[in-house]
């Protein structure tokens, strides 16, 4: 179970410290934002939260004191759930109600600190063994300590759950919204943290042995800073990711479009205005925007080749589904007219898509990805 919950501590470890990398790489245009500074100490002491209580499972020790990277690990917890309510109060609270009530936080946090120091001290923790922080051992100078922690953590929680309701609602900004949503989340996941961790320390006092179920609070402690991770960063990558998600969208329907262009182009090489590249990677809108057009200029090539009597095998699935099958394999038996040199007595000699609306581009490159799919498969069956 010890590796477990070693592994849980380095993945939040780790989410922590990608979030501050992030942050930090905008560091010259926000630093005099008092938010950002905030966000910035917030993450650096979940960063050392995190490190500690990977830090306190591989050894008993730190700097030569005895579980010192648990009373690390426990008031960085605390100071660190206090800036993360300082930066729900400055995102969502005005600048004077917002200090006034961080004073509040910082006057707590502060002295719940310095309560967890003072019973630390005086239940001699430098000299018990690392298990006793664990589970409490029924000692009740460490299982008061260790209440109280839990305390400091659901406390905020509960206070940050029910305020990211209310602010969502209030801000107009979109990725502030989302990130308030998440960050509820967050809290949701570190409050079942809280009661996983106040079960396994009441059941070890009352000498019951919960098994493998004690690893439950580690993941979700672990589960939670991830999500809240995302949440303090989401503002600044929700753009970048969803144009990241928009080049991955165009190029997947890039490269499904090549087996139809590619047919078409041999067919009627002058519909291409530049010559072929084999990569898209840069410039992929205007590639993408180039091969709906050739595609269009192709087909448009074929219509005097195109059987409109002609009806293949009515296949099973949506409506859209038998249009795109329709529609493949009439290009198909174009291109073997053209190759032959037959034209069909009734041929499409005039009309474009059959009703497609080409002025939506999105929705054509959608289209044109279905009967392109299409069109691969009835190669492939060939």
């Amino acid at each position: 179970m010890n590796t477990t919950r070693t592994l849980c501590f380095v993945i939040a470890a780790l989410a922590s410290y990608a979030a501050l990398v992030y942050r930090l790489c905008q560091v010259k245009r926000s630093w005099h934002d008092s938010a950002y500074r905030t966000l910035l100490t917030t993450l650096l002491l979940q960063c050392l939260t995190f490190t500690m209580g990977a830090v306190a499972m591989g050894s008993g020790s730190f700097l030569g004191v005895g579980n010192l990277a648990v009373l690390l690990m426990h008031v960085s917890a605390v100071l660190f759930c206090v800036s993360a309510q300082i930066i729900l109060l400055r995102w969502a609270a005005a600048t004077e109600e917002a200090a006034r009530r961080a004073r509040y936080w910082l006057i707590a946090g502060t002295a719940l600190s310095a309560l967890l120091v003072a019973l630390f001290l005086v239940a001699d923790g430098t000299s018990r063994p690392a298990e006793d922080f664990n589970t409490g051992s029924g000692q009740p100078l460490v299982l008061t300590y260790l209440l109280v922690f839990i305390v400091s953590q659901a406390v905020p929680c509960v206070t940050i759950f029910r305020q990211c309701g209310p602010y969502a609602r209030m801000t107009g900004k979109a990725s502030l919204r989302q990130a308030l949503r998440m960050l509820s989340v967050a809290a949701v996941i570190l409050f079942l943290y809280c009661l996983c961790r106040t079960v396994n320390i009441l059941t070890a006092a009352w000498g019951v042995d919960i098994g493998v179920w004690q690893l439950a609070s580690n993941v979700f402690s672990a589960l939670g800073i991830v999500t809240l991770s995302l949440s303090l960063t989401l503002s600044s990558w929700e753009t970048p990711a969803a144009k990241l998600l928009d080049w991955a969208r165009s190029y997947r329907a890039y490269r499904a479009l090549y087996p139809l262009w590619r047919d078409l182009y041999e067919s009627s090489p002058d519909i291409v205005l530049e010559p072929p590249v084999s990569a898209a990677v840069s410039d992929l809108d205007y590639r993408l925007h180039r091969r709906v057009i050739e595609i269009r200029d192709g087909w448009r090539d074929l219509r005097p080749y195109i059987d409109r009597a002609a009806h293949g095998a009515d296949p099973e699935g949506s409506e859209e589904y038998r249009q795109a099958f329709a529609e493949a394999a009439q290009i198909r038996q174009a291109l073997q007219a053209k190759r032959a040199g037959t034209i069909p007595d009734h041929n499409k000699d005039a009309g474009d898509f059959d009703d497609r609306d080409t002025d939506n581009f999105t929705a054509e490159v959608a289209w044109l990805t279905k009967v392109a799919s299409v069109y691969r498969r009835l190669g492939r069956a060939r």
